[in-house]
């Protein structure tokens, strides 16, 4: 017998076009096991018999005289039938016709089926040929995953899933809801044909849940799955005793069994991709080895860009941060363009790893500015981490301007201000080619941004009602408050207060009037949390 590799490096056709060939049943399925010592690092490859080199030859041939793949497979498959009846007969006698009829006719249902891959595009499990090689091939695109695929966040809301998992395995005719609630992933498992059995359902739980306690506590678990009922609680509390949390590696796998639209079941193997902006779940069928599957999955940038593209908008909580560099006109004025660029270069990659630590998610750089966004985390609180984060930058700075005041002999400061915002939006994508760009769409970010030009000196502020929103005990740890006018004309730091930015700024200053649409917001600065 010839191993898939093999096949495919005799005849010169690709994996994709090899899984084409099976599903249309011009090969049968091939036999799977597991790889002799020379045969490469794969736990399991699939194995043909010698014929198979002849079977592509053939179809190559065909396709030269000028017929289309499904008369080839038309025609191929109905020999193959043939030749497969009269060996079985050859091999068991003649008392042995009739079962082999129906092994054969078992086997072709069993190649044919496959999950839907649109809605109204007939039955789920009954598709045509065309649309199985559709469904079985793999060009390296996230859309064309060989099985269902869906992404969740680090709450474990759905963001994103293909028409596979939507319609067959989710069994959802409806797009996913903008309401970040409805896409509850357990919540959905827990709607699925596999609910109805509490040993199934405990079986499609585990690799769920030894992802989720890989970044999640029992109780924040818990915490997020509040709407389940008794029942369902118990059996979720059942599968997280039992299952071991996933270790550190990038991507995990798990062999499991997903039910067709017949109602059999057929095997598949489940990878589990870790990223910092969520989790990516994808099934592959088993019908022939999965390294063309795990080689794109390591391309790891490719596949989140590729997720994070196609995540459908919705309506979250976020804070939103914009920072500016002060006077950014002045330094550009000041540096040669080389060492300008090189400088706020410095502050954007020295950032980076800050924005990271506390779950910022990139927006956009506009200038020498920036805007990131800090969604509803499982275990800590948003709003906290986007002020623990701008106190984090505003120490990075102090370092950034010793650092460029010893190189140019400047006694200047750079400062970068911070304006934040919190409040309830859209949060979606704009692609232009290969770059994603995230915006979140609303006055939230307006103000932010708006806010960020009032802060000066490298100061963080933020709205009253930003910081209303966060629970007393953890507010009484964050030191912030107005500098007031004495009635000497000093100046002190009033903590625990605010004002609105229209008692801050000189009515009789010109420049002041470009803040006369946010003069009725209140706001606070931010000095420091314990």
């Amino acid at each position: 017998m010839l191993n898939s590799k093999q096949v495919i490096e005799i005849t010169g056709i690709s994996r994709a076009t090899l899984n084409n060939y099976v599903a249309l049943g011009i090969l049968p399925n091939p036999v799977i096991k597991t790889p002799g010592e020379n045969e490469g690092r794969a736990t399991r490859l699939g194995y043909f018999d010698d014929t198979a080199v002849q079977r592509i030859e053939q179809v190559q041939q065909l396709k030269k005289q000028g017929m289309s793949m499904a008369q080839i497979a038309d025609e191929l498959s109905a020999t193959q039938q043939q030749d497969s009846q009269r060996q079985s007969i050859e091999a068991s006698g003649s008392g042995a016709q009739e079962k082999a009829g129906n092994t054969l006719q078992d086997t072709r249902a069993r190649s044919t089926s496959s999950f839907s891959s649109d809605a109204g595009q007939g039955s789920p499990g009954k598709l045509s040929s065309t649309t199985l090689s559709q469904n079985l091939s793999f060009d390296g695109s996230i859309e064309d995953l060989p099985g269902p695929a869906y992404m969740v966040n680090n709450n474990f809301e759905l963001i994103w899933w293909n028409n596979k998992a939507q319609h067959s395995f989710f069994n959802h005719n409806d797009e996913l809801p903008g309401d970040l609630q409805s896409r509850n992933l357990l919540q959905l498992l827990f709607e699925t044909e596999a609910a109805s059995d509490e040993d199934r359902m405990g079986e499609l739980l585990m690799p769920h849940l030894a992802a989720g306690k890989k970044r999640l506590s029992q109780q924040a678990l818990m915490k997020i799955y509040s709407s389940l009922n008794g029942n369902q609680l118990s059996i979720l509390k059942n599968a997280y005793e039992t299952t071991a949390p996933a270790g550190k590696e990038p991507m995990i796998h798990f062999p499991t069994m997903l039910i067709d639209g017949d109602g059999a079941t057929a095997p598949y193997d489940l990878y589990i991709c870790f990223y910092r902006e969520g989790i990516f779940f994808t099934y592959s069928p088993v019908v022939l080895d999965n390294n063309y599957l795990l080689e794109f999955l390591s391309k790891r940038n490719q596949v989140i860009n590729e997720l994070l593209k196609r995540r459908e908008p919705y309506l979250t909580d976020v804070t939103v941060m914009v920072a500016d560099v002060q006077n950014s006109i002045k330094i550009c004025s000041e540096l040669p363009a080389e060492e300008y660029f090189e400088l706020i270069n410095n502050i954007w990659q020295e950032s980076a790893p800050i924005f990271r630590k506390y779950y910022g998610t990139y927006g956009k750089h506009a200038g020498d500015g920036m805007v990131y966004y800090f969604f509803p985390q499982p275990d800590c609180d948003y709003k906290l981490n986007a002020i623990k984060c701008s106190l984090e930058l505003q120490k990075m700075m102090k370092g950034i301007t010793q650092k460029w005041q010893a190189r140019k002999g400047w006694f200047s400061d750079i400062f970068l201000n911070i304006g934040l915002n919190e409040g309830q939006e859209w949060f979606g994508s704009y692609h232009a080619g290969g770059h994603v760009e995230f915006t979140v769409l609303g006055e939230t970010i307006n103000y932010a941004s708006r806010i960020s030009d009032f802060a000066r000196n490298g100061s963080v502020w933020a709205t009253k009602n930003m910081l209303n929103q966060i629970p007393q005990p953890n507010r009484d740890k964050i030191n912030f408050g107005i500098t007031r006018k004495t009635h000497n004309d000093e100046s002190v730091f009033v903590t625990d207060t605010y004002s609105s930015v229209g008692n801050l700024i000189d009515s009789n200053n010109q420049a002041s009037d470009k803040f006369k649409d946010i003069e009725m917001i209140p706001v606070t600065e931010i000095r420091a949390m314990e």
